[in-house]
């Protein structure tokens, strides 16, 4: 860093960190104070100036594989984590009105942090925005039984965007959610919450793992085995567990099988939200794009062993689970549109449908249907590294959409290749240009063309691309 910059705000003064490129960064902003398993307490005000210079703690969590390849540093956890982080393309006035570019992580609601390095958000900001990356409790610290404590500590960082980020450039009128995979099912709930209503205008989906999203009765049947699990009767005693054998006790319930891996994810019906988060949201007036990768599944079956082997055989057994009588149908569709995939992959590509890309369709159909603005993309380029057995696996897009290719580990992930940089370029430029205009360049989804922007080495509008895969699940 060249110098420190100091922003006065609304809540008070910070000092923060001057690039050499002109822009700045305010990291670690505490915006929050919270209980464990109690609703957030805004932090509104503070005396003297605050150092922004340095990330501030991440949220108590056990990485996951992505998580240690982005950079994971778990030296700095606490559970006094609520904090954030603000980028700027220049040093602030507090004349200008950008558009607010809030960013939800994902890591399926136990992993994570917004200071991870692919999220950094200078390259977004130096496209005329103000971006703003935010922690929020995961795991049991955030989701235990239906309290919903990180969507209200979500919705209280939007609470300190709109008191504070006209201090950053930012227009508080203008300010547009967007995540990835957990967070970008995360976006989706927080369309559907009375309590976040009038926070932002807009919103980005990538990947959102909707079949998270879980019931009240769930929640709670999940919550009972974690106080099995944790050897303890009540919520209080939890409270009053150490840190480590929460995350013990949180480690031993994840091991156990469940198909959603809904743990601990946001409750329909808990705190904040309502019973149909899905319906909520597609009645939403809000823009919303919605996206997913070609083979999503892949970044968990590619280095599977227990999937090492899967044969023909192995094929028709998981179609027929999910497919049933129209087993033999599917097949036929996949292995049409597919014709290079082996058995392994044609299950995996069954999964990235049933996971992720057809819930997504599903909800551009809902929300489309109701007359509200969506547009729906599809990532499909295929990254080299590994020898190609990821394909265009789930999270490869992130740092594609942070224009972020040089952070620590992308390289690991996407190869080296010279078209990245122009793939990465287009796709920052489209999140700044619907934050910017609340609509993206290529044409709003409906139920007659469905447009689908194809996100390649070539950028291409397709009319319902694998119409046959679709027509096949909206039988089931």
């Amino acid at each position: 860093m060249s110098s420190v910059t100091t922003i006065n705000t609304p809540s008070g003064s910070l000092r923060g960190n001057t690039r050499p490129d002109g822009g700045c960064e305010f990291l670690g902003i505490r915006f929050a104070h919270a209980d464990r398993l109690a609703p957030p307490r805004d932090v509104t005000s503070w005396d003297g100036e605050r150092d922004a210079t340095k990330f501030g703690p991440i949220c108590p969590q056990v990485p996951g594989m992505l998580e240690s390849m982005l950079g994971f540093d778990g030296s700095n956890m606490s559970e006094d984590c609520l904090n954030l982080n603000v980028f700027t393309r220049n040093a602030p006035t507090g004349s200008t009105k950008l558009p607010v570019l809030v960013w939800i992580h994902g890591g399926a609601y136990t992993n994570g942090a917004g200071s991870i390095p692919w999220y950094h958000g200078s390259s977004l900001a130096s496209r005329g925005a103000v971006v703003v990356t935010i922690n929020y409790r995961l795991g049991s610290f955030g989701f235990l039984g239906e309290g919903n404590y990180g969507t209200l500590d979500m919705i209280s960082a939007l609470r300190w965007v709109q008191r504070n980020i006209a201090a950053f450039d930012g227009d508080a009128n203008n300010v547009t959610i967007f995540g990835e995979s957990a967070g970008g099912s995360a976006v989706v709930s927080l369309m559907s919450s009375p309590e976040a209503k009038g926070l932002f205008h807009k919103v980005w989906a990538m990947s959102p793992s909707i079949g998270q999203l879980r019931t009240l009765p769930r929640a709670q049947e999940l919550q009972t085995q974690f106080l099995e699990l944790a050897n303890v009767s009540s919520i209080d005693a939890v409270r009053a567990m150490s840190l480590d054998d929460m995350l013990t006790a949180q480690a031993k319930q994840m091991a156990l099988p469940a198909a959603n891996f809904d743990f601990y994810t946001p409750t329909a019906g808990g705190t904040a939200l309502p019973f149909d988060i899905l319906s909520a949201a597609a009645h939403s007036l809000l823009p919303l794009v919605l996206g997913s990768n070609h083979d999503e599944d892949r970044l968990w079956s590619a280095f599977d062993p227990s999937q090492a082997n899967f044969d023909q055989h192995d094929w028709e057994r998981v179609s027929g689970e999910v497919f049933g009588d129209h087993a033999a149908d599917a097949r036929a569709a996949y292995e049409k549109l597919r014709p290079t995939e082996t058995p392994k992959q044609l299950i995996s590509s069954v999964r990235t449908d049933t996971s992720f890309r057809q819930r997504a369709q599903r909800l551009a159909e809902q929300h489309a249907g109701h007359g509200n603005p969506t547009w729906m993309y599809w990532f499909t380029w295929a990254t080299p590294a590994f020898d190609g057995v990821l394909g265009s696996c789930h999270a490869l897009d992130v740092p594609f959409a942070f224009d972020n290719l040089s952070a620590p580990g992308t390289d690991m992930l996407t190869g080296d290749g010279s078209e990245r940089a122009g793939i990465a370029a287009r796709f920052a430029d489209e999140i700044a240009h619907f934050a910017a205009t609340s609509q993206p360049t290529w044409p709003a989804f409906d139920t007659t063309h469905r447009n689908t922007l194809e996100i390649n080495a070539e950028f291409v509008v397709l009319s319902d691309p694998e119409k046959e895969i679709r027509e096949i699940f909206q039988t089931l």
